[in-house]
């Protein structure tokens, strides 16, 4: 008994030192364009979407399981792999693709800043501004450590979308009925909203930031079983703040008049009849969202492209150790919050374009992730086993075709 209280002391101990990549990671995956598409979810058609929560965060716990497998066993970034297995060439491309894709979904970041802050009243000229300059100084001043920790605090926030939805009092025997009651509708609109709520939960960066976060960490592969729980925790708990934000909307805009709404600022304007706090909690967390994307979307693409084509990277680096990085980093920050100041800028549009170049990349990205980790002399012991690889080939395979169709809808409404 002693020596089962001592291991299990032992493993929680070890939780605690390894938690950060994937947890928070996870967590920012719930960014502007996250709570939109949840919130326009909620708002317009109540609480029949909670059943996809289930498979999405099954499929979400694959990808970024493997991807933090591929880290602690090789020690090495996905686009470091990516160049030493496919060449140059083909992650050239593919860092140049993933550029392009995280600068839109940067700009929505400061777009969902932007408006979080003007529910009061605060001008995107000052708040935008002032929120570059916080983010850029965060991890130019920081290490990793001291950075981890301000994300860990800001994952910790999202505990706000949990409050709100309690005070609006929505139906809970209805909810719990449809967390597990499939509904499918033959509505377009509906097909969408179930699409984009996968692509928004998995997305391209994400793979790349948690495998370049859990090499800078230190994790190894005998600390691995540690921060494989990390990771899993990580994933349901990202899927517990969309729970959360669906039922909100269903409780407060779907009860009193189903519609669709234009962006998350307009849902948590929806939550005011309910209460100041309601309001207030649903803005913070659109604030905190945003901003705790707009830090790691445009690090996360500066560890990919130095890794992938050979540079230094790293927080713990100086900028004249790593100057490409911080080069990088910073006309991300820049060109990003930039864009957003243009008079009349449209903030909806440019969430759904993000949402639709992520999902043009993803299917690439997975390809490459499930190929490196049945290399049987990268991965050695730690490939995936036949069960496992069934079920990711069968993920990518969903993943692959909801996100592509996911696209292909988005083109034809643009």
């Amino acid at each position: 008994m002693r020596k089962l209280l001592g291991k299990f002391r032992y493993q929680i101990v070890l939780f605690f030192a390894v938690i950060g990549p994937g947890f928070i990671t996870a967590m920012v995956d719930n960014d502007s364009g996250g709570i939109y598409t949840y919130s326009a979810a909620g708002a317009k058609y109540g609480y029949l979407p909670l059943w996809t929560l289930a498979p999405i965060t099954v499929l979400l716990i694959i990808a970024q399981e493997m991807c933090s497998r591929m880290g602690a066993v090789t020690g090495k970034g996905l686009s470091d792999l990516i160049r030493e297995e496919f060449g140059l060439r083909i992650t050239f491309v593919t860092m140049a693709l993933l550029v392009f894709v995280n600068l839109t979904n940067v700009m929505s970041e400061f777009a969902g800043v932007a408006s979080s802050l003007e529910l009061f009243h605060v001008s995107r000229y000052i708040s935008v501004p002032l929120a570059a300059v916080g983010v850029w100084l965060l991890v130019v001043q920081g290490t990793y450590k001291s950075v981890e920790k301000i994300f860990l605090f800001a994952s910790v926030l999202y505990v706000t979308y949990i409050v709100s939805g309690f005070l609006v009092k929505p139906d809970w025997k209805e909810a719990a009925i449809y967390s597990v009651k499939p509904v499918m509708m033959l509505d377009s609109g509906y097909i969408y909203m179930l699409i984009g709520m996968v692509g928004t939960t998995i997305a391209p960066w994400m793979q790349f930031y948690l495998q370049s976060a859990v090499v800078e960490k230190g994790v190894s592969a005998r600390d691995y079983a540690a921060s494989r729980v990390e990771v899993v925790v990580g994933c349901i708990m990202t899927n517990v703040i969309a729970f959360f934000i669906i039922v909100a909307c269903a409780g407060a805009i779907y009860r009193v008049a189903p519609r669709d709404i234009q962006d998350a600022k307009e849902a948590a304007l929806g939550l005011k009849p309910f209460g100041q706090y309601a309001f207030l909690l649903f803005s913070a967390g659109l604030f905190n969202a945003s901003i705790f994307a707009a830090s790691i979307l445009p690090l996360s693409t500066a560890y990919s492209v130095c890794e992938g084509l050979g540079f230094e990277a790293g927080v713990n680096r100086r900028l004249r150790e790593a100057p490409i990085f911080y080069f990088l980093y910073t006309a991300l920050i820049v060109v990003g919050a930039g864009v957003v100041l243009i008079p009349n800028f449209p903030l909806v549009r440019m969430i759904l374009l993000s949402q639709v170049l992520n999902g043009a990349l993803l299917p690439v990205v997975l390809i490459f992730m499930v190929l490196l980790i049945n290399r049987k002399d990268l991965m050695g012991e730690w490939v995936n086993p036949s069960w496992y690889n069934f079920v990711s080939w069968i993920s990518v395979a969903v993943v692959v075709g909801l996100t592509l169709a996911l696209t292909a809808i988005s083109l034809r409404g643009m």
